[in-house]
């Protein structure tokens, strides 16, 4: 009988121990569109464009590029303080598994003792002086009957998997930042290029006027127009340069690099916006590493409503110590000194003033808010991607409006110049005709690099890559 009562509490026990008091956890649906709301015939899509490494910065086809976006992974300072985050919540996922095993520790207590004449209760036959050496050992196992250390492992487990996404979400904004700040780099130098070719032109076209004027051809009027005009291009192109020296700075802290050491080679090169594949948004949320985040996130405080749950429930421990205990080391490891206790132990609070009730509703809260925080960044995600379809669609037409306004104000130039040489205008002609086709020029330069730009946000937007994630890792299974 006393061996069925027995096998009954064991039996009892195991079907205790997969007991959770967690609430089953049930994802939000997001809403997710059929299909984009910005999408047109100049949109591309094609998944195969993208290496499934991620490395999406090799679509522009830079070397430069790629040399410092390969930088960013091994020299960037805040990239490398995200990786400490996620080893660190790694390390509390190991912490927290430990709770998962038996605890097993040894001692040893070799002692010399004097007691006191005076001690109470002393018996007339003791000695003052005696020597008393243990050696022993001990275990104990907590029997995880309510489901807390295996819900402190599921959300330990869940906060390191939202630790990683939020490493590669961090990773993937340093790499946008960088093709941001590069392709603004390149479109000063094609600047810079423009504005060196328009002061030598102005300085040539000063030369004329000066030469006009000396020869009573031009008045006094437009050697001044000319000079102004000079002058100004020459203030600009001073502009243009400090702001590349501001974008090569700000590149060099990115790439882990002192600006006073590095430097990028000027080239004025036009770069051509890649095909970017935008796929459906049905697939978004599973590029998206800071919604994979806002889940696990979610998942993490769904847990830790069980553990605080089951602080109601007592905590039941089986336990066990043993060893040799002896006045003196001789023939301390022999049978009669052997000493040893087995059995469980449990504890319940019975009164804390309302404490456990407060971690209950604090979980509770947690698991709202991580809900919200979930949806608005899956609202937030849909919104990045018509962001930057919107962008590329308007400023594609914006510039290949402004393309025709730099073909039509070049031909005003020159035409206006050849007519001054003539006599047929005045110098105020030429100036307003110069005037303009500068401007646009440098406006299609900017539409360019914009445009650049934007195809880097919608890239980001889709998350930097076609890498799914594992389905062994997927939401329902990382549970």
């Amino acid at each position: 009988m006393a061996d069925a009562r027995r096998l009954l509490a064991l039996a009892g026990l195991t079907a205790l121990a997969g007991c959770s008091f967690a609430p089953a956890y049930h994802p939000p649906v997001a809403v997710t569109p059929l299909a984009y709301k910005e999408t047109g015939p100049w949109q591309p899509a094609a998944p195969t464009n993208l290496s499934a490494a991620g490395d999406w910065w090799t679509l522009y086809d830079d070397p430069t590029l790629n040399r410092l976006a390969a930088k960013i992974g091994t020299d960037n300072p805040t990239l490398a303080g995200a990786l400490g985050r996620y080893d660190e919540a790694r390390a509390y996922l190991a912490e927290a598994r430990s709770g998962l095993f038996p605890h097993i520790g040894v001692s040893a207590d070799i002692t010399d003792n004097r007691q006191s004449d005076n001690r109470p209760l002393r018996g007339a036959n003791q000695p003052d002086l005696y020597p008393a050496d243990t050696v022993g050992g001990d275990i104990g196992y907590e029997l995880d009957l309510w489901g807390r250390v295996r819900n402190s492992v599921a959300a330990g487990k869940a906060e390191a998997q939202a630790s990683g996404d939020d490493l590669a979400g961090l990773r993937l904004s340093l790499q946008a930042k960088l093709a941001t700040s590069y392709f603004s780099l390149r479109g000063y130098d094609r600047q810079i290029d423009l504005l060196q070719k328009t002061v030598d032109a102005f300085s040539k076209a000063d030369a004329m006027t000066r030469r006009r004027f000396q020869g009573g051809i031009a008045n006094g009027i437009a050697t001044g127009q000319s000079g102004a005009e000079l002058a100004e291009a020459q203030a600009q192109l001073e502009d243009v340069r400090n702001d590349r020296a501001l974008t090569e700075h700000a590149i060099a802290s990115l790439v882990g690099t002192p600006a006073s050491t590095f430097t990028i080679a000027p080239e004025p090169v036009d770069l051509a916006i890649p095909d970017v594949p935008v796929g459906l948004p049905s697939t978004l949320l599973q590029r998206r590493p800071d919604v994979a985040a806002a889940e696990r996130r979610m998942y993490a405080a769904n847990r830790e409503i069980g553990v605080a749950k089951a602080a109601f429930f007592p905590s039941i421990s089986l336990g066990g110590q043993g060893g040799f205990q002896n006045t003196g080391l001789p023939s301390l490891f022999t049978a009669p000194n052997i000493f040893w206790s087995i059995g469980p132990s449990a504890v319940l609070n019975l009164f804390d003033g309302g404490r456990r009730h407060a971690q209950v509703a604090i979980a509770r809260a947690s698991w709202t808010q991580a809900t919200a925080d979930y949806r608005g960044q899956v609202l937030k995600a849909f919104q990045d991607v018509e962001d930057g379809l919107s962008q590329l669609h308007h400023l594609g037409a914006e510039g290949a409006a402004e393309n025709r306004a730099v073909q039509q104000a070049a031909q005003a130039e020159r035409l206006t110049l050849n007519r001054y040489v003539k006599g047929a205008v005045n110098y105020l002609d030429v100036v307003t005709a110069q005037t303009t086709a500068l401007r646009v020029r440098r406006q299609a330069i900017a539409l360019d690099t914009q445009r650049l730009q934007a195809s880097v946000a919608l890239i980001q937007a889709i998350g930097g890559g076609w890498t799914l994630h594992d389905p062994a890792a997927s939401p329902a299974s990382k549970g």
